[in-house]
């Protein structure tokens, strides 16, 4: 099987040495170009699995690589980077088709589990029964394309058909801390606030990871379920391809 190709667009030549180390060093074919125009070349005659591109490039906006990449190559993921995340552009990076708009700076494991991520939405299975039982209080991977608009520490947030926001966690991200046992959403809780925690996930091997919001609003929703989702994800080994959603809100602009 031939080795994914990813291009890295970044006009900061550590961001695309880094890239190549991490995922060169896991088995993907990396290339780097360091602004815009160069990127959108190379698409026109080079195919890619994944590009990966930042917001603030020297000569054109990030976001018209998204739109170029998914004009030419309509099958490419697209991740977007960001050292200056926004609401607006998080939004307009989905209805361009992003697959993820994350936020700099990221750990190696971050970034392999980002692009593990894209490569093996392709190949999840999920039995439609399995999807049925939990289909209230669990979101399958295949509605999360081009809909996850920050992924953080395994944190993720989508708009809603009725206009809210939906936060949850990938919980596939926090496995190799431990064995996860549960999560603590707090008490009674009314509003969120950028950054802030709302949440805790408990792990086998006594970490405590805390869960922060990537926007502020006014919850409308709490996921009582998670845990008992969770706990059946575990024990029946399905929990590749699952994200759980922890609360919904009305987001308010600050």
């Amino acid at each position: 099987m031939d080795k994914q190709r990813i291009l890295v667009v970044d006009d900061d030549p550590v961001v695309g040495l880094s890239c190549k180390r991490i995922l060169g060093g896991e088995g993907f074919t990396v290339f780097t170009v360091e602004n815009g125009e160069s990127a959108i070349e190379k698409v026109s005659k080079e195919e890619f699995d994944l590009v990966i591109t930042d917001v603030r490039l020297p000569d054109v906006y990030g976001l018209t690589v998204v739109q170029e990449t998914k004009t030419i190559q309509p099958k490419t993921d697209v991740v977007v980077i960001t050292g200056y995340p926004s609401l607006e552009d998080a939004k307009e990076s989905i209805r361009l088709g992003a697959f993820e708009y994350l936020e700099k700076p990221f750990t190696p494991d971050f970034m392999l589990n980002v692009a593990n991520r894209v490569f093996d939405k392709r190949g999840w299975i999920l039995k439609k029964a399995y999807i049925d039982q939990f289909k209230d209080y669990i979101v399958p991977a295949s509605e999360m394309d081009n809909l996850t608009i920050y992924y953080k520490d395994g944190t993720w947030a989508r708009p809603t058909k009725d206009g809210a926001w939906e936060l949850g966690v990938d919980v596939r991200h926090f496995f190799v801390s431990g064995q996860l046992l549960y999560v603590d959403i707090m008490s009674g809780l009314k509003a969120l606030a950028t950054g802030e925690p709302f949440a805790k996930l408990l792990a086998g091997d006594g970490n405590i990871f805390e869960i922060k919001s990537p926007m502020t609003g006014v919850v409308k929703e709490v996921n009582n379920h998670a845990n008992d989702a969770i706990c059946s994800l575990l024990k029946d080994h399905m929990s590749e391809g699952w994200f759980i959603w922890l609360t919904r809100i009305n987001p308010i602009k600050v």
